[in-house]
C-alpha cells in the first residue's frame, strides 16, 4: 500500500487516477476546489480516501493542507501534481492568461517544491507532474497554455537533476499527455488520437509504478514528439 496525494482530483484525469489507485488498495489524498465532488468521490472510494478542499494558488493554505493530509494518511509516497486549467472563455484575454499562469505554473512549482523537500527529509518518494505534448511547442492560439506546460517540463528536468545531488531516493516523473477525453477537452476542436480517460490513466499508473522519468500517454505520442523536434521553427510559424 502506498499513500498518494493527487491535486485536481475532482474530475478527468485526477479523478480517474484516484479511482484506479484506490482499486489497487492505496490510500488516496484528494485535493480539489469543489467540495461536493470531493465528497462524492470519497463516497465512491470509501475509507481509503481523504479529502481537502483547496485552491492551489493559495500557497500558504496549500502547504498547511498538504501537511494535514500527510499526517492524517500517515505519510506520503507519491504526490501527483495534476491541478491545471485549459481555456477560460468567461474572462478577458489577459485575465484568462494570467490565471492560467498562476495555476499551471506557479501553483505547480509550489507543489513540486513542497513535495521535493518533504521527500528529501523523508529519504525518498516520487513527484509526478502532469505536463502535456504542448510542452514541446508553442502556438499562437494557446500561448499561455503551451508556455505553462513548457515551464512544467523544464522545472521537472531541473528537479530531476537536483534529485541526483541529494541524499535521498527521489523520482521525478513527467507525464506528457496527448488528447484525452475529459471535461476540459470535450468542446475542443481538431483533436486526434484521442484516448478514453480510463485507458490513458492505466498507462499513467503503469509508468508511475515503474518510476519512469517521462511518460507519453498514450504511447503513440512519442512518435509525434520525435517529429516535433525535427520540424524547423519557420514551419510552425506558418501553421
Amino acid at each position: 500500500m502506498k499513500n498518494i496525494i493527487i491535486t485536481g482530483a475532482t474530475s478527468g484525469i485526477g479523478r480517474e487516477l484516484a479511482l484506479q489507485y484506490a482499486q489497487k488498495g492505496n490510500k488516496i489524498g484528494l485535493i480539489g476546489r469543489r467540495t461536493e465532488r470531493l465528497e462524492e468521490l470519497k463516497d465512491e472510494i470509501g475509507e481509503l480516501a481523504y479529502i481537502r478542499t483547496l485552491d492551489v494558488t493559495d500557497h500558504e493554505r496549500a502547504e498547511k493542507v498538504y501537511q494535514e493530509l500527510i499526517e492524517e494518511m500517515g505519510g506520503m509516497d507519491i504526490m501527483v501534481l495534476n491541478a491545471g486549467i485549459g481555456r477560460i472563455q468567461m474572462l478577458p484575454p489577459w485575465r484568462a492568461e494570467s490565471k492560467m499562469i498562476e495555476v499551471n505554473a506557479l501553483a505547480f512549482a509550489h507543489g513540486c517544491h513542497f513535495a521535493f523537500e518533504y521527500f528529501r527529509e523523508r529519504g525518498g518518494g516520487q513527484v509526478v507532474g502532469m505536463s502535456s505534448m504542448a510542452s514541446l511547442l508553442a502556438h499562437h492560439r494557446a500561448a499561455a497554455y503551451t508556455a505553462t506546460k513548457h515551464f512544467i517540463s523544464n522545472y521537472m528536468v531541473s528537479y530531476r537533476q537536483k534529485a541526483k545531488r541529494v541524499d535521498a531516493n527521489i523520482t521525478v516523473t513527467e507525464i506528457r499527455a496527448g488528447y484525452i477525453w475529459t471535461e476540459m477537452t470535450e468542446k475542443a476542436k481538431g483533436m486526434f488520437w484521442v484516448a478514453p480517460v480510463e485507458k490513458a490513466v492505466r498507462q499513467m499508473v503503469k509508468g508511475i509504478d515503474k518510476k519512469k522519468n517521462y511518460l507519453y500517454v498514450t504511447k503513440r505520442w512519442r512518435l509525434l514528439a520525435w517529429l516535433v523536434k525535427c520540424v524547423p521553427e519557420w514551419v510552425w510559424n506558418r501553421i
